[in-house]
């Protein structure tokens, strides 16, 4: 008895899926093992940050989303793409500068980009494309944002701050805080609507590619749902501060003004999806493969697949062995910081500390603070040092900040770069901070503290965050040890004239000695190794 050909097709494009899949599982298993520390690290920002707590139905939702393509996905024949190999190569280089580096967000976004690129690898290209905005959207689940916090932050304040004025309330502002007659407010990081943002963006996304089918109107319609909750937060922390104002602060004040925040970004995300539906195009049947027409394709070979597969594993597998190789070329021993009593011939160690201050830098392998006087000028001098750096322990983080939103001892104010000329004639840009002591009465008075912040990296000297970390990465792969330091110079305004001339001396003064300082404990944490 003869079998009907469309009988035998439909055998063989099953067959041809059994093949791929399971290479495909063992390829998907293989890069979270590999990755496991990337991978859980990625799980515990979900779990403990609020602003990142969508990122757990991501991935679900992925899933779900294929699925649902399974009839379109059926007829198709999956055939393996061994080109893929060079740029999943490519991206596991970069999770090494990653891991190198410690930069969270790009070991993670290589970390997912290695999953989305195993099923290019496994399936082939005429598959994968039908599964692209469902593999697209994985990358949602990277906890990634937080660095748009100060920015946000600022425009909440400067649209609330416009917005009382034009309501006729009186406002003086200094930095992110603001007094208005009824009382004191601050905008924090919960204030900054970056939580909003984050998971109006991954639904708003999410909304527009199961409602619509044209392009223009899913990019349009991601576009307002980045907008939306931008606006909606100022007029949410514009409303709040309004409503404790007209209230007497009886209402809107404390923790419950973030639950009514929360309610008025429920309403607003209601109403914009609500309008959304009112252009919502029905969807367009896809047009399928026969299995008449997989007949005349050649079948892949069952050995392809898993050749691809096992070439996919070593590829990823390569990057954790480099690490591998230059971490054991680490050497595991405490750093000992010592400041000199004397830096240069004429600043001399003062025996008491004029004022207290400790910028929030976590996890430092060692840090010393000291205070230094030249005639009737005061300079002090913090270094939070670091060495065996990784994800807890790292100079360059979002976490590591001059103050905090709710210092409750210092309140930031400005910031600016400033260039200073060495003797040797380099010119180096400092980042400088101006701060205020809570509760202190004045501007420009005595409590004020100007602070210039700079970092160490690879015996070299910069205060940007991205030179610092490309220093370093650069150190590393010459083999070098990634002993780092933060360095501080501050000074109070006020009685000693021209600050920022003052801190200038001190730097040109002692930014040798205070460099063979660091050498001297980066040689000595390192001299085990020789």
């Amino acid at each position: 008895m003869k079998v009907p050909a469309i009988a035998t097709s439909e055998h063989r494009l099953s067959q041809a899926w059994r093949d791929a899949l399971l290479p495909l599982a063992l390829l998907v298993v293989g890069v979270l093992l590999v990755y496991r520390s990337t991978f859980q690290e990625m799980f515990l920002i979900w779990l403990r940050s609020e602003t990142f707590a969508h990122c757990l139905f991501v991935w679900p939702i992925s899933l779900w989303l294929i699925w649902r393509q399974r009839s379109v996905l059926k007829p198709l024949a999956p055939s393996p793409a061994p080109w893929m190999l060079l740029p999943m190569f490519v991206v596991a280089a970069l999770w090494l500068f990653g891991q190198l580096v410690a930069v969270n967000a790009v070991m993670q976004l290589t970390v997912t980009a290695l999953l989305v690129m195993s099923v290019f690898l496994a399936l082939g290209m005429q598959v994968s494309t039908v599964m692209l905005f469902p593999l697209g959207f994985m990358f949602f689940a990277v906890p990634i944002g937080e660095f748009l916090l100060p920015l946000f932050m600022s425009w909440t304040a400067d649209f609330t701050v416009m917005a009382l004025r034009l309501s006729g309330v009186p406002v003086y502002r200094e930095g992110l805080q603001f007094v208005i007659p009824s009382g004191q407010w601050s905008v924090v990081e919960a204030c900054s609507g970056v939580r909003y943002l984050m998971a109006s963006l991954v639904v708003g996304t999410l909304f527009a590619y199961l409602n619509y089918r044209s392009a223009w109107r899913r990019w349009a319609f991601v576009g307002i749902s980045i907008l939306v909750p931008v606006v909606a937060n100022w007029l949410r922390a514009y409303m709040i501060v309004m409503l404790g104002h007209l209230s007497g602060n009886e209402l809107a004040t404390g923790a419950d003004h973030l639950v009514y925040g929360w309610i008025f970004f429920g309403v607003v995300m209601l109403l914009m999806f609500m309008i959304g539906a009112r252009w919502r195009e029905d969807a367009v049947p896809v047009a399928t493969t026969a299995p008449a027409d997989i007949m005349t394709s050649r079948a892949t070979p069952a050995s392809r697949n898993w050749g691809a597969a096992l070439l996919g594993l070593v590829v990823v597998s390569s990057a954790p062995l480099w690490f591998s190789v230059f971490a054991s070329h680490s050497v595991d021993h405490k750093a000992e910081l010592h400041l000199p009593t004397q830096l240069s011939s004429a600043w001399r160690r003062l025996e008491s500390d004029p004022v207290v201050f400790r910028p929030e830098f976590q996890n430092p392998s060692a840090e010393k603070s000291a205070w230094f006087g030249l005639e009737s000028t005061v300079v002090g001098l913090h270094v939070s040092y670091y060495s065996q750096q990784d994800a807890s322990r790292k100079l360059v983080s979002s976490s590591n900040v001059l103050v905090k939103s709710q210092d409750r001892t210092w309140l930031r104010l400005t910031s600016a770069n400033r260039n200073v000329e060495l003797s040797d004639g380099q010119v180096l840009k400092i980042d400088a901070t101006e701060l205020r002591r809570r509760g202190a009465p004045g501007v420009g008075a005595e409590s004020n503290l100007v602070v210039w912040r700079l970092y160490w990296v690879d015996d070299r000297y910069t205060s940007n965050d991205f030179l610092a970390k490309l220093y370093a990465a650069w150190g590393r792969f010459m083999g070098r040890p990634d002993d780092a330091a933060a360095i501080f110079f501050f000074a109070p305004r006020g009685a000693q004239g021209d600050v920022a001339a003052v801190l200038e001396r001190f730097t040109r003064d002692n930014l040798d000695s205070l460099r063979s300082a660091l050498v001297a404990t980066r040689d000595k944490r390192n001299s085990s190794e020789r």
